[in-house]
């Protein structure tokens, strides 16, 4: 008897069958002409990398969310990415330590892990993103905020917004206008990304609760910011955010939540979460950071577009493709494809162009739309 699960994949992995894969290529080709464009050098790290490497480049990235396994021939712990940012840290702190400062990168390629969850449970997923390695200045973070938002306009996303935050801010107010001790720290930035007043008064950050209305359109959310601070502890943030939103607000609408952290676990200064009509959940995020190991301040972002090639894929028009008959002219056959033209050859008198997804059909040296 035939197993009847002897096909099944594993939950959150799928198959992109040749619609969605011809706009999942699309999507990644176009968002990487865009980071070329402003010159953004691809890089390709390898699949696999030890363990060790990946877990120390980058606080916030644990090794639970990794496939591990042990290697054969070195019988050290293996780790199958789950984040390519991290590597291309390693990969400017070593491979490209000596390269010119700021050193512009960009990659693509597949991610997988552990477990998904319940807002996505996809466990491989396609990561596109740049990295702008020596420099976490506020020209930075408006160079790469602009390119997230360009990149998904490549993409062929629409209504995109953009949503700030400020994941230092704790420490920062911590440190001068509203001091706490070593210990509360933590339990007031908890609090504050779970939005939660009353644990955050028992937590000692009563001086915080105005944080957790200071969230909302970018103008009105920042001017309670700067009501807030008093002391002007966070004058430089604030300036900052205006100058980055001042770049980009014509291409997004703007949004800011000062104390989110949920995902931003290592940025430092700043950090971004971007969005696109019809698009369920985030399609990516970014900010400024420190590559473990080498502390190097850097600036970037990540996107994850699956969602947005489910979004889309059906709206992607027909590819023109061109059916060659029986005994066709074969040279005229091979200008067509030097001009761009996608051809299917028959291998039988019975193929149907039709069928095989064709829109015009080769006569003689002449290309002529089916049925016209």
């Amino acid at each position: 008897m035939t197993d009847p699960t002897r096909d099944l994949l594993p939950e959150g992995l799928e198959d992109r069958l040749p619609q969605s894969t011809a706009v999942a290529t699309r999507v990644e080709q176009a968002a990487l002409a865009v980071l070329d464009s402003c010159g953004y050098d691809r890089v390709r790290p390898p699949l696999i990398e030890f363990e060790t490497s990946m877990a120390t480049r980058m606080d916030g990235v644990a090794t639970r969310r990794m496939f591990r396994f042990v290697d054969p021939e070195s019988l050290r712990t293996l780790a199958l990415r789950a984040d390519m940012t991290v590597q291309v840290g390693r990969i400017a702190a070593t491979g490209l330590a000596r390269a010119a400062r700021p050193l512009r990168l960009c990659y693509a390629g597949m991610v997988a892990r552990i477990a998904g969850d319940q807002l996505d449970p996809r466990r491989e997923a396609l990561q596109v993103g740049a990295e702008l390695i020596g420099s976490d200045s506020v020209a930075a973070a408006a160079e790469i905020v602009e390119l997230a938002i360009a990149s998904l306009e490549a993409m062929g996303a629409s209504g995109i917004s953009v949503d700030f935050t400020l994941p230092d801010l704790v420490d920062t107010l911590a440190a001068e206008e509203f001091p706490l001790e070593a210990g509360q720290i933590a339990a007031v930035r908890r609090e504050l990304d779970a939005k939660d007043a009353g644990a955050l008064r028992a937590a000692g950050g009563e001086a915080y609760l105005p944080l957790l209305y200071a969230a909302g359109p970018f103008e009105e959310a920042l001017a309670k910011l700067a009501g807030f601070d008093g002391s002007g502890a966070l004058a430089s943030r604030i300036d900052g955010l205006k100058q980055i939103a001042a770049r980009v607000a014509s291409r997004a609408r703007l949004t800011l939540d000062p104390s989110e952290r949920h995902g931003f676990e290592y940025q430092t200064w700043f950090g971004f979460t971007i969005y696109a009509e019809g698009v369920r959940g985030t399609m990516g995020r970014g900010g400024t950071y420190r590559i473990g190991g080498s502390d190097e301040p850097a600036t970037g972002f990540s996107l994850y577009p699956e969602d947005l090639v489910d979004a889309v894929k059906a709206s992607e028009p027909q590819r023109k493709a061109v059916f060659l008959p029986l005994g066709h002219d074969a040279e005229a056959a091979a200008q067509l494809r030097a001009q761009g033209w996608r051809t299917v050859a028959a291998l039988s008198g019975s193929d149907d162009a039709q069928a095989l997804g064709c829109t015009h059909v080769l006569t003689g040296a002449s290309v002529h739309p089916l049925g016209g």
